[in-house]
């Protein structure tokens, strides 16, 4: 029978004693156990140091997205600046891509006008017929300067303006105010409001 026993006898496996999880709660005092997922700031199972770790980690990712997004906004403006930049650039380039070619016609039209000071209005001369066709010829030029947005500068009269005009002789008109253009030697040009050629003028200097 004692023999019969001893073989009933099984061995019962000793259940292994397991650590309690941490429950977050503030309650624990499992100090010992470190629980990587514990994101309680008031359980002791993490650690002051190990929090502070997580702190500064976390403050730097914010920092460094902060950071980025700083640069992406700064990216953002260069573009768009730079977009505007080549916008500007194309349309001065189209607005006066004219300029060259105008620059040279005016001069053609300064011999045209030295032409026509010639005629002496006497209409039955050989010269007023010969100018006749001169006049027709400057009158289709300045129009069609007119029709690309040039326009000749007022001189006689106005007030000498250094970005407009250029001074060759100065005289004394006592008449008339200081600074005052009182002759035209060579008319000057704009093209849409930009100057391609200031007027050679004399200006009235009192002083």
């Amino acid at each position: 029978m004692d023999k019969e026993k001893e073989d009933l006898q099984v061995d019962v496996p000793k259940e292994e004693k397991k650590d309690n999880p941490c429950d977050n709660k503030k309650d624990c005092k499992a100090e010992e156990i470190k629980d990587e997922n514990c994101n309680n700031a008031d359980c002791k199972c993490c650690s002051k140091e190990e929090q502070k770790n997580r702190d500064d980690e976390l403050k730097k990712l914010k920092d460094t997205i902060i950071e980025m997004e700083n640069k992406v906004k700064y990216q953002q403006a260069e573009l768009i600046n730079y977009r505007k930049r080549k916008e500007e650039e194309t349309a001065n380039m189209l607005k006066f891509a004219n300029q060259e070619l105008i620059l040279e016609l005016i001069p053609i039209a300064d011999n045209f006008e030295r032409a026509i000071k010639l005629d002496d209005n006497n209409l039955n001369d050989e010269l007023s017929k010969f100018l006749a066709g001169f006049k027709i010829l400057y009158s289709h030029l300045t129009d069609t300067f007119k029709k690309f947005g040039v326009e000749e500068i007022e001189t006689v009269g106005k007030v000498f303006d250094p970005m407009m005009h250029e001074a060759l002789m100065t005289s004394k008109d006592e008449g008339k105010e200081n600074d005052i253009i009182l002759e035209c030697l060579l008319k000057g040009y704009t093209l849409k409001g930009k100057v391609i050629r200031p007027a050679k003028v004399i200006v009235n200097k009192l002083d």
